[in-house]
């Protein structure tokens, strides 16, 4: 069972082998939160996320007869490059499942680590139970995500590191997908400094340990698409919920727009490229999800491996969040200089028009009506009620698109 000392073990086992991410301190959510915030960088680690730990400490804990036949796993991404990266390190054949809907970055770095990937079902849950089948059949040594003693240990190793550098800590938020990597650090973490509080945070679609917890067994939960798609897990592990039942202080929830604007600020703040799953605990500070915080908090940033069309569909909504973009929908007179007059009325809001789309032939149209779409770049909702409000006295019928 997972303890302290295997956590222990694992940091030494790993040590020189997987990277110590930075812990960065950040004036800029301090201020805006007014307590101490620092963010442990798992995006910056080997392979870009803290899965590399749990899957490198498990495959060299392994006598080397049970590696013969190779190791196989499911993954949603991130457990799968730790794997393939541990398995090329231990010259061994690595066979990753993958959902269908896999990010393309995340299939084509596994690939790149030297894996074989099978993308197969909707979602991470029927991955895993055909890499299960697969695995006996072949007699690969099954690398599991999240629920093994070993794999938790090494990603409790986190823990421990943030110890070392704030023996202070008051606060911990950890992203939590099938419960490994919060049940790996809150056992580190409250072994010698049981006060620290440990709070984990799941997208609110998919809710899956928030869900069993306040079911008060394992209960499989309803899963809807989530920008945190690395812990979108149907079903949470045998062995991580007892852990974090028994000792995890809170788990809140994020939405998916809150999950957008924080990996947003983590890039325009910190220069930070976060994935969805790593940007929930941030999210859940800037969305006021804890209450009663104070003192020196860490907020796990779990990983980094986001695609680049996800990055620009991401921006986009964390901008639409935040106020700073506005779709309209505009009717104008189809004469000539109607659409330069609405140009020259958004320009004395100090909008700036990113896109407009002009429709003059459209069947829904009375005859005679042109239809505008307009994308504007604005600074915050007090100016989008200015702009609305302004085009409004201007005699223009103006629709807020979503």
């Amino acid at each position: 069972m997972l303890d302290y000392v295997l956590i222990q073990e694992a940091a030494d086992r790993l040590k020189k082998r997987v990277r110590r991410t930075e812990l960065i301190h950040s004036h800029h959510f301090s201020d805006t939160l007014a307590y101490p915030i620092h963010f442990k960088c798992e995006n910056l680690q080997r392979t870009g996320s803290f899965k590399i730990r749990g899957a490198l400490n498990f495959m060299t804990s392994q006598p080397r007869e049970s590696l013969r036949n190779g190791v196989i796993t499911a993954s949603a991404g991130n457990h799968a490059q730790g794997v393939a990266f541990s398995a090329d390190l231990l010259g061994v054949k690595a066979t990753v499942y993958m959902p269908e809907a896999t990010p393309l970055q995340k299939v084509l770095a596994t690939r790149d680590y030297g894996a074989e990937v099978v993308l197969t079902g909707k979602n991470f849950d029927e991955a895993y139970a055909a890499a299960v089948q697969a695995g006996k059949s072949s007699g690969a040594l099954f690398v599991h995500p999240f629920d093994d003693p070993l794999v938790m240990a090494g990603q409790g190793t986190i823990g421990l590191e943030v110890l070392e550098e704030i023996p202070d800590l008051a606060n911990i938020l950890v992203p939590i997908g099938g419960g490994g990597l919060i049940a790996g650090i809150v056992t580190a973490i409250k072994e010698t400094h049981p006060h620290v509080r440990v709070i984990g945070v799941e997208s609110a679609a998919a809710p899956s340990m928030h869900y069993s917890l306040k079911k008060g067994s394992i209960m499989a939960a309803p899963l809807t698409v989530t920008l945190a798609d690395g812990i979108a897990v149907k079903r949470v592990g045998k062995k991580t919920f007892p852990i974090v039942r028994e000792l995890v202080d809170e788990v809140v929830l994020v939405e998916e727009e809150e999950i957008a604007q924080a990996i947003v600020a983590l890039l325009e703040r910190t220069k930070l490229l976060v994935e969805g799953a790593g940007a929930v605990t941030l999210a859940a500070l800037l969305n006021h999800r804890v209450r009663d915080i104070a003192g020196k908090t860490v907020c796990v940033l779990s990983g980094g491996n986001i695609d680049v069309k996800t990055i620009a569909l991401v921006v986009e909504r964390g901008l639409l969040a935040a106020g700073r973009y506005l779709k309209l929908k505009v009717e104008l007179d189809d004469v000539p200089g109607s659409l330069a007059r609405l140009s020259t009325d958004i320009a004395e809001t100090r909008a700036n028009i990113s896109l407009i789309t002009h429709d003059r032939r459209s069947k829904s149209l009375p005859i005679g009506r042109a239809e505008v779409l307009l994308e504007l770049e604005t600074r915050g909702f007090d100016h989008i009620q200015q702009v609305v409000g302004y085009l409004n006295s201007q005699g223009y019928e103006v629709e807020v698109m979503k």
